[in-house]
């Protein structure tokens, strides 16, 4: 191995690329300045029992050690080439593979690669305050993993820039590190990545929805013509997996704290110290929905030409019948005048609208596992996604007021009951209230239940972090 390679892990041949080197060795110092002032607080000294890729086979993609964090070795990783490998979708449907950026494509591809890294440095930094207020050591563990790997998906967006996009790709990689989740002045691109996550449970919700998006913008360009940008893309679900069970799981082991306290007891969850059902709901009413406007309106002529292009497909594009989608159709309810009316758009234009029906249908998967955890326990309680409708900032239903069934509602009628469907400050309130950090090694906050199994087979009491 090579004091590049050491430095740097990948399957890039970066030793061999004396140009793309220099890029990257003078692009590090700046993300290393980065992490250390925007990625996590105060822990920076403590070693952390964290997976490292160093390899794209089974047994290099998943190494287990205690690292300090600024000592992580991010790395650049694709997935392995497939022989003969055609355009899976559009108007270039059947030719081979892009292994270089056609000029006509250039700006479009840059667009799509910077806004995909742009979200990766930006949730470090919105959970950058979260370590100081773990429920337990295999959490904060589970937190720094993921920090560790939107950070290393950042360096494979990087890559893609500074090998593809000459000085345009480089200025864009120094931008991936100036602008700052919630920044007044150079915020990120995406509003949710600017929304604060300074609690758990927020935190939690975030994984399970809004890295599931991730999943599918992923899945989306995974397809692409421009292989390079596939590869890289296809290795980072591996990763992506875990930081949604993250969520996942977290919220279901809350479900299971509050479910256990109301089978046994008729005393309100908030008194207790833990949260109810009702609060869950609300918080997550607000991730499901903010996490739909990642995918963009629902009529999209980008979203079309991205599709035409060869750019960016749908997910497992593979499954679809037809992989030109010039004949179809979508059907909407499109706000017009005082209600919603059924309208015909071209199946193209309605590209993110497909991608946002996979995303849903998963993220019912994930309220059903979390139901069932209700049903154990004999409580007749259930947990919902909210309509499509509801709540959203981007697309056709930005502008109208809809209730969480779907319904057309008046101003006023939204004044009257959002309290009742979105966080309230009374609710943020109590979930500050409860984040009381928990350090010491097999303990947990009473508000969450602990796992069932440890982390690469340790036990729930293993000392995860070590602190400095």
């Amino acid at each position: 191995m090579s004091d590049l390679d050491a430095r740097i892990p990948n399957n890039v041949g970066l030793s061999g690329d004396r140009r793309l080197q220099r890029a990257l060795l003078r692009w590090q110092p700046g993300f290393l300045r980065w992490w250390n002032e925007m990625g996590p607080e105060g822990f920076q000294g403590d070693d952390v029992f964290l997976r490292t890729a160093v390899s794209v086979e089974p047994s290099g993609w998943s190494h287990f050690d205690y690292v300090r964090m600024p000592d992580y070795r991010w790395g650049i990783f694709l997935a392995p080439a497939e022989e003969d490998r055609r355009i899976g979708f559009g108007d270039f449907l059947g030719q081979p593979v892009w292994q270089q950026v056609p000029g006509e494509f250039r700006a479009d591809l840059r667009r799509l690669i910077v806004t995909q890294g742009d979200t990766e440095p930006a949730s470090v930094e919105q959970q950058r305050m979260l370590g100081k207020t773990a429920p337990s050591l295999y959490d904060l563990r589970n937190l720094f993993q993921v920090n560790v790997e939107e950070g290393r998906h950042l360096w494979a967006m990087v890559y893609l820039l500074h090998s593809w996009f000459g000085r345009d790709g480089r200025e864009e990689a120094e931008a991936l590190l100036a602008r700052h989740s919630g920044d007044e002045d150079r915020p990120r691109i995406l509003q949710a990545f600017n929304e604060p996550i300074d609690d758990w449970l927020n935190f939690y919700l975030f994984t399970m929805f809004t890295d599931r998006d991730g999943k599918y913008q992923l899945l989306a360009l995974a397809e692409s013509a421009f292989d390079p940008l596939s590869r890289t893309t296809r290795f980072m679900l591996t990763e992506e997996a875990f930081h949604m069970s993250v969520g996942e799981t977290g919220v279901g082991r809350i479900i299971e704290r509050t479910a256990v306290h109301m089978a046994e007891s008729d005393q309100d969850p908030r008194a207790a110290g833990l949260f109810d059902l009702a609060l869950i709901q609300r918080h997550i009413n607000f991730w499901f929905t903010a996490s739909l406007d990642l995918f963009g309106s629902e009529i999209s002529s980008n979203a079309a030409h991205y599709f035409a292009s060869g750019l960016k497909g749908r997910a497992r594009e593979k499954r679809r019948d037809d992989h030109a989608a010039l004949d179809g159709v979508r059907v909407l309810d499109a706000p017009e005048g005082e209600g919603l009316v059924r309208r015909e758009v071209p199946l193209r234009n309605a590209m993110n609208e497909a991608l946002r029906d996979d995303y849903i249908a998963d993220c019912r998967r994930g309220l059903k596992r979390w139901n069932r955890i209700l049903e154990s326990r004999g409580l007749p309680d259930r947990l919902t996604l909210p309509s499509r409708r509801f709540h959203r900032r981007i697309g056709i239903y930005a502008g109208g007021r809809f209730d969480p069934d779907g319904n057309l509602i008046s101003e006023s009628e939204w004044a009257a009951r959002r309290d009742r469907w979105l966080p309230t400050d009374d609710d943020r309130k109590y979930v500050r209230s409860l984040m009381v950090p928990v350090t010491e090694p097999g303990k947990i906050a009473n508000w969450i239940a602990e796992p069932r199994r440890g982390v690469h087979g340790r036990p729930f009491g293993f000392e995860y972090v070590r602190r400095a």
